[in-house]
């Protein structure tokens, strides 16, 4: 399975490699006020996405923080240690492992 998970990867990899080196020819950006910029276009492609990605996750960030909130306010209250004196009997003592268990027969 790792194998398989790595051939992908080399897939992916190699696929955008190749759309990188066929899209090197540089193109003009006009922006606005008569600006220009010129980049590769692999640049600007690259750059459309990782701002596309950044927005997307900058229009989520409020959602998430609600979510947030709601869950720490619907959280059920932390357990509180029950005292030694209040704790029933028991014959047999805890180490600090857990409780003691018999011992086993050999086998």
């Amino acid at each position: 399975m790792r194998f398989l998970v790595w051939l992908f990867r080399a897939f992916v990899f190699f696929t955008l490699f190749a759309f990188a080196l066929n899209n090197r020819d540089p193109v003009t950006v006009r922006w606005f006020f008569g600006l220009e910029s010129h980049a590769p276009m692999v640049i600007v492609v690259l750059a459309a996405f990782a701002a596309g990605c950044a927005i997307g996750v900058l229009a989520m960030v409020p959602a998430w923080w609600r979510h947030r909130r709601l869950a720490k306010r619907q959280a059920p209250p932390a357990p509180t240690a029950t005292p030694a004196a209040a704790a029933p009997p028991t014959s047999i003592q805890p180490s600090g492992f857990g409780l003691e268990h018999p011992p086993r027969d050999a086998v």
